[in-house]
């Protein structure tokens, strides 16, 4: 792949969110506190029927931040692991050959590969672990995750250049790497409200099975969002084993 069959399939208007969207997300906390619709029940019409996923946190975010999809999942018949690694601190060349070490053992410990959710950075960092290592891999969620330009399209890509790192050169080594094709199912979630990715960098127009689920809230709330919390379990399970839904 290179810049202008990227510029074809998405222009070139593409940039970071809007400030009053990022504002938006300063108000995330108080509004999840405030909701109290938030913490009532939620439906539990999808068995995971013991089926492992690994859940892998966002930039600067721990396995702490995924801990209502981690309840969820778990009460809907999903067994769950974090991916071990603490922290998120955004050194995906660092963090990716360890992620891969523990699913390696996981799946050797549980005898069936697992499903990947990712919220924001941990989307990203699912999909390339099941790009290199499908194996080990059944599918993979994201969650408001930038599948494209790496964090160029994003409000955190100053904390990119105070490293060193060169926007143009990021997203052109993301690129690169859609010459090796996705061979697992990717279903990826992301909201036009979000404030930290823009939302069109989280659609993926280069791999073939990629399903794209629009919902609401603000990139700090997806996490928590009944929105995506209804959704994920379905998207979870294998195609055939899904319910009927009128």
């Amino acid at each position: 792949m290179n810049t202008t069959e990227f510029q074809r399939r998405y222009g070139t208007g593409m940039t970071p969110p809007a400030r009053r969207l990022f504002v938006n997300e300063l108000l995330t906390p108080a509004r999840l506190l405030l909701d109290p619709d938030q913490w009532r029940r939620l439906p539990r019409d999808v068995d995971g029927g013991g089926q492992p996923v690994m859940l892998l946190p966002g930039l600067g975010a721990g396995p702490g931040s995924m801990w209502l999809i981690r309840r969820y999942l778990r009460q809907c018949g999903f067994r769950t692991w974090d991916w071990g690694q603490g922290k998120n601190r955004g050194d995906v060349q660092a963090l990716a050959p360890r992620v891969v070490e523990r699913l390696q053992g996981l799946v050797k410990q549980v005898g069936e590969p697992f499903a990947l959710v990712g919220w924001s950075l941990g989307g990203y960092i699912s999909r390339e672990i099941a790009r290199e290592c499908p194996a080990l891999v059944r599918r993979v969620v994201t969650i408001g995750s930038p599948l494209v330009g790496g964090p160029k399209y994003t409000t955190v890509a100053r904390v990119y250049e105070k490293r060193g790192l060169a926007m143009d050169d990021l997203e052109a080594a993301t690129l690169e790497r859609y010459t090796t094709p996705l061979q697992r199912p990717v279903r990826a979630l992301y909201s036009e409200s979000d404030g930290v990715v823009a939302w069109r960098a989280c659609i993926d127009r280069f791999s073939d099975d990629v399903e794209h689920i629009r919902v609401g809230g603000t990139h700090l709330g997806l996490g928590f969002s009944k929105q995506v919390l209804r959704r994920l379990p379905g998207l979870l399970v294998d195609d055939q084993r899904q319910p009927d839904r009128a």
